[in-house]
């Protein structure tokens, strides 16, 4: 039995190598720095250390609910984050079938690298794309489609009713490609035995799509939303502080817990506030999954995570 151990442990080798630069990744990237979750207990003293600064209790959780800007930025993170959820995985899945019924290869690389190419760029450079659409002296919006038409301009960057339409839309054509993929992989996985029997049935595509490639991509359907559900109560921090510019009058409709912390942070320099803030997100997080993969297990355990 021991040497069968031993020869399955020399077979396994050049994967547990390979696999090795990524765990040791994870383990400094994730879990070292979760010793600094006692910093959302402790009145921070740089000059006493982490270990040495006194005990606050949950002082520091205090100041997100006592603010006055508590209800805007609570409203506006879980909002945006049910909205985007729902929106997110209807337009990621409608793409990925439309990518799927491109039979030219070439066409169907080309498409797919131009979905994916806003993935890849920095919220930094998409700021400065979105600023040359919405300036309002010189942006495109202004200048060459409401001023042709004989319409006033608009100045953007002060007029907040607009920007929950230009956050999704800014959010989604950067973030599309990557659920996409995800789903255009989970697609080309399916054996086409399927639709080749609906074909002989007299399927059409309508059929094929609603009883054959919705249905399979049920489970990919449901981790990826298990995941999504766990940063409900997150923001993406590069879309709400760099796209609108960390504009003031703006903070109605962009200012979520993530922005408000680090302006805090910015201006108060209280790091033990700021780790709290983040403790309260990783925790609410892990409860939203454990909650949504719990009800997932009771209608279908199959499709449960774990």
């Amino acid at each position: 039995m021991t040497k069968k151990k031993k020869i399955r442990w020399k077979q396994y080798l050049p994967i547990y190598l390979l696999a090795l630069p990524g765990i040791l990744y994870m383990i400094c990237n994730n879990y070292l720095p979760m010793f600094g979750i006692v910093i959302a207990f402790k009145k921070l003293n740089f000059a006493k250390g982490i270990l040495a600064s006194p005990w606050c209790g949950l002082k520091n959780f205090e100041f997100l609910f006592k603010s006055s800007a508590a209800f805007t930025m609570i409203r506006n993170t879980i909002c945006y984050n049910v909205l985007w959820l729902i929106l997110g995985h209807v337009l990621a899945i409608a793409s990925a079938i439309l990518l799927n019924e491109i039979t030219n290869r070439f066409r169907a690389r080309f498409y797919q690298s131009v979905i994916l190419l806003p993935y890849l760029m920095s919220w930094v450079v998409v700021s400065y794309l979105v600023f040359a659409f919405l300036s309002a002296d010189t942006g495109m919006f202004n200048n060459s489609i409401l001023k042709p038409l004989g319409l006033a301009p608009i100045n953007w960057y002060s007029e907040s009713k607009y920007w929950p339409f230009i956050l999704t839309f800014v959010n989604h054509w950067k973030n599309n490609g990557y659920t996409m993929i995800v789903y255009f992989a989970s697609i080309v996985g399916i054996s086409q035995d399927y639709y080749e029997a609906a074909m002989l049935d007299g399927a059409t595509k309508w059929q094929q799509i609603k009883h054959i490639t919705i249905p399979q991509l049920v489970p990919t359907i449901i981790t990826l939303m298990i995941l999504s559900v766990g940063r409900i109560f997150a923001s993406d921090f590069g879309l709400f502080y760099q796209i609108p510019r960390n504009t003031g009058a703006l903070y109605n409709a962009t200012q979520t817990i993530d922005v408000y912390v680090y302006n805090a942070l910015m201006q108060r320099s209280d790091y033990g506030m700021a780790s709290a803030a983040s403790v309260f997100q990783s925790i609410v997080g892990f409860l939203m999954v454990m909650v949504t993969n719990a009800i997932v297990r009771k209608v279908s355990r199959e499709n449960a995570m774990f």
